[in-house]
């Protein structure tokens, strides 16, 4: 046997941090965030199942300071998965493997994310108009 030292596994202290690790990494994360906003949606519909006080309770709740930024958060987390997702979609079809194409496609995904986001609040915040 030689005592010579095994090369490490690449870790992420190894690579420089780059638009394309980010949102692999916040593609997992936003699934993460949707699995546990889809029990607060189960928590909600419950509630309205057992009554006007149990609803009251939930909505109060959520219309409170901390509710509304656990919304606005899931419904960011909604609108970058699904971005994110569109173009998961389009490479599958290996389209966009370039790395210029790849990094833009990246941004696009958070951009449009944030755009979405900032669209849904807008038209909720009006009571739906925009």
């Amino acid at each position: 046997m030689s005592s010579r030292e095994r090369p490490l596994s690449p870790h992420l202290q190894v690579y420089r941090w780059q638009v394309q690790m980010v949102t692999s990494i916040l593609h997992r994360a936003t699934g993460v965030v949707l699995a546990a906003g889809a029990l607060v949606i189960a928590a909600g519909l419950l509630s309205l199942m057992i009554g006007p006080e149990s609803w009251a309770c939930f909505t109060g709740i959520a219309g409170a300071w901390y509710g509304k930024l656990f919304l606005f958060g899931w419904s960011w987390a909604f609108a970058y998965h699904l971005c994110n997702g569109i173009r998961h979609v389009v490479q599958d079809f290996a389209i966009g493997f370039s790395i210029p194409a790849f990094v833009r496609s990246s941004w696009l995904s958070i951009i449009g994310s944030l755009v979405i986001t900032a669209l849904v609040w807008v038209c909720a915040l009006n009571g739906g108009a925009a």
